[in-house]
């Protein structure tokens, strides 16, 4: 990938919520970019801060959480900087988000194509009724929901088809970028495999890009191109889908995908599962935030935060087994391009 696939750069970005026992910081100094075209899996355990990046990077977080630093760049502009004018622009035109619970995001005193018929007219207030009606049925049939439908209320949908509303929703104005946030949690498992063939067929035909956040590993598997792997507020790993199933090198990425039910297990096998609890975020650990629970843990790793930075082509880990440091005494991995 070169700069010009970039289409968002996120830098040094930190999100800080205020509570009772002190501040916490949910995301800390993160930095990636989501390429042009791509979808983007984001994934780690409960709470380490996957669904406030998302929520970060179309600057919805609300208190008692606040954005604390760095940059979120966008085809060269730096939103950070915008006003609620042009983030009200920006939102929805530029960046989509589809919500976990479709059920509690849609309005259920309004019809389908009141949704989407007012998400057209609010961006783009010349556009007729009319023709926001035939551009809304248009893509709701894409989505695979039948024209009758578009009258129904939210209650009167399936759980599947309120999510492609949701859908419909971030790619009625064509978004270059669609967040979804934890979007196929409350599906069963076949309208689950539906939705994931859906949004990559999406992804082809409108060329936009996806930033998938889940904690399902088998989907990631399935639907990303890359993976970031989070942890405790921060990027672990990065890397294309397939090198990271088939060689994590960072050890909270192996420890997560060991954790996977396999129904290969002999009977007297028992599941793999992480030592220790993720860590409480108004105290984080010094040094690597995983070093506590790390079984390959070494002195420099409790003292000194390793750099998330490549180690091969594609290929970016935040851990001390694989860069070179003067306070460091075991010899460095080396990675193969």
């Amino acid at each position: 990938m070169t700069d010009k696939d970039v289409l968002m750069q996120i830098r040094d970005l930190s999100v800080t919520y205020n509570s009772r026992l002190g501040p916490v910081s949910a995301v800390d100094k993160v930095s990636f970019d989501i390429f042009k075209g791509e979808i983007l899996g984001l994934v780690g355990e409960s709470g380490c801060g996957k669904s406030t990046m998302g929520k970060a990077l179309m600057r919805m977080i609300e208190p008692p959480g606040h954005i604390t630093g760095g940059q979120i760049i966008f085809d060269g502009e730096d939103i950070m900087t915008y006003d609620q004018k042009q983030m009200r622009d920006f939102r929805g035109r530029k960046v989509s988000m589809i919500f976990q619970d479709p059920m509690t995001s849609l309005n259920p005193v309004q019809r389908v194509d009141e949704h989407v018929i007012e998400a057209i007219q609010v961006h783009e207030p010349k556009t007729k009724k009319e023709d926001a009606l035939e551009r809304a049925g248009s893509l709701i049939r894409k989505l695979g929901i039948q024209k009758r439908r578009m009258n129904s209320y939210p209650h009167q949908l399936s759980g599947g088809m309120r999510q492609r509303v949701m859908v419909g929703l971030g790619l009625v104005l064509n978004a270059d970028l669609i967040v979804a946030d934890e979007a196929t949690t409350s599906l069963d498992v076949i309208v689950e495999a539906k939705l994931a063939d859906q949004l990559r067929d999406i992804q082809e035909e409108f060329g936009v890009s996806l930033l998938v956040i889940t904690h399902n590993i088998a989907l990631v598997a399935e639907l990303s191109d890359r993976v970031a792997v989070m942890y405790a507020g921060s990027i672990a790993e990065i890397a294309d889908v397939e090198p990271l199933f088939d060689a994590p090198l960072h050890p909270y990425t192996k420890g997560l995908l060991q954790s996977i039910p396999n129904i290969k297990l002999e009977d007297e096998e028992e599941l793999y599962k992480m030592a220790g609890e993720p860590p409480n975020l108004t105290h984080p650990p010094s040094g690597c935030r995983y070093h506590p629970r790390c079984p390959y843990a070494m002195p420099i790793c409790e003292k000194i935060e390793p750099p998330l930075d490549e180690v091969a082509s594609g290929r970016l880990v935040k851990c001390w087994l694989y860069f070179d440091h003067p306070e460091k005494e075991e010899p460095t991995i080396k990675v193969a391009s």
